[in-house]
């Protein structure tokens, strides 16, 4: 599909007008993604005529719905280039998926002296858990800087990496500067010292054509509802000998081998670590969306989000009270300030004139306090984006300097 044919795609969007039918300019796509009608009208039929539970019904309509779940799982995987569709752990969202590797993998592998790297733009969900394990076992954290356009300094990381580092957790995309991580050169240094390394992906899967088993990665997350398909589901990969590896994070139905009151042997990944009735109707509606998305074409829709930001940039900077971060080449991602203006009031001036922004930390206050700014105002594009938006946010913008002048 050409880039200009993605902007015929706004009209699949249901949410993309106002209550009275108004054009709504929604550029807040990095935190939730908008639906396309395909993924509402697939989680529809799961939930109506199509449902019943995965796994244990022995009559026709549970067969079908397990195949239906299990195709899902199959197209996550040739979706990200996984080698095998048992590496796709389903899980509630990529916050869940980070902490099942911190609590599971963490929990066997890391102890006292061991050491985890972040850096300094993590969302908090790659924070937190990880500070959790740490206080568990002894383990301490070190924070990778970065370079003055807003990227992970993969230099400094270099210089920092040492044996003693187990997990090095990063973010492919960050979710305030939209910066793109080199990840192939991150997994080396990692590996070089024999650390792992998890990726978010959050702002990557939805931008970026993914090939896991290159990447050189082990651990990789991302979330559903930033993917155009539905909330409570995300993805959990890494690889098979990995998670082969990893003890049950969670005890329930389905992740079982054989239980007695003696004990218990469970099952193989990734249904180890799938305990209790999963995310049926969301896991379809997902297949949905990436269904739809690849329709798409990724590569387009990455060309598409990069000329936006570009005219975004540009037309921003011409604003002489207005502080543009993170790099010319973000992905999707446009975060500013306006002198003299809380960011929490520019949003409220732009939702007047229809314009969607995000506006706070971002959970990512250790990023803001590095920024020295207490929050940013956040625009982000998706496959429905347009200059249109640009413009409406440009309006809203000198609406908001009048009315502070």
């Amino acid at each position: 599909m050409s880039d200009t044919a993605l902007l015929t795609r706004k009209a699949d969007f249901p949410g993309m007008v106002t209550a009275d039918g108004a054009p709504w300019h929604y550029l807040d796509t990095a935190a939730t993604a908008q639906k396309p009608s395909a993924v509402i009208d697939a989680m529809a039929r799961a939930l109506g005529e199509d449902y019943a539970t995965v796994h244990r019904g022995v009559y026709s309509r549970s067969a079908n719905m397990t195949l239906g779940y299990e195709a899902a799982r199959r197209r996550v995987a040739e979706f990200i280039g996984a080698k095998s569709e048992d590496e796709v752990v389903f899980v509630r969202g990529a916050t869940e998926g980070i902490n099942l590797v911190a609590q599971s993998w963490g929990g066997a592998n890391i102890g006292a002296g061991d050491r985890i790297m972040l850096s300094m733009l993590e969302h908090h969900s790659n924070i937190v858990p990880w500070q959790l394990l740490a206080e568990r076992t002894g383990a301490q954290i070190d924070v990778c800087p970065l370079t003055e356009d807003g990227r992970i300094d993969l230099d400094a990381l270099a210089d920092m990496l040492t044996e003693r580092h187990k997990l090095v957790a990063l973010a492919h995309v960050s979710n305030v500067l939209g910066s793109k991580l080199d990840a192939r050169r991150a997994a080396e240094l990692a590996h070089g010292v024999g650390a792992k390394l998890l990726l978010d992906g959050c702002q990557a899967a939805p931008r970026m054509s993914l090939d896991l088993s290159a990447l050189g990665c082990d651990f990789y997350v991302f979330s559903g509802h930033k993917l155009y398909g539905p909330t409570g589901i995300g993805v959990l990969w890494a690889r098979d000998e990995i998670l082969d590896g990893m003890p049950p994070w969670q005890g329930g139905g389905a992740m079982i081998d054989a239980v007695t009151f003696e004990g218990s042997t469970y099952a193989k990944p990734p249904q180890r670590f799938e305990a209790g009735t999963p995310m049926i109707t969301e896991a379809i509606a997902l297949h949905a969306a990436i269904d739809y998305i690849a329709a798409a074409d990724i590569a387009a829709l990455e060309r598409h989000e990069t000329a936006l930001v570009a005219e975004a940039r540009d037309a921003l900077s011409r604003f002489n009270s207005v502080r543009l971060f993170g790099p010319e080449d973000s992905a999707g991602i446009v975060s500013f300030v306006m002198e003299g203006v809380h960011p929490h009031d520019l949003g409220t001036i732009l939702d007047e004139e229809n314009v969607a922004i995000r506006a706070g930390h971002h959970c990512a206050q250790p990023l803001m306090a590095h920024l020295g700014v207490p929050a940013t105002a956040r625009a982000s594009f998706g496959l429905y984006s347009d200059a249109d938006d640009i413009v409406a946010l440009v309006r809203g913008i000198e609406r908001t300097q009048k009315i502070f002048a």
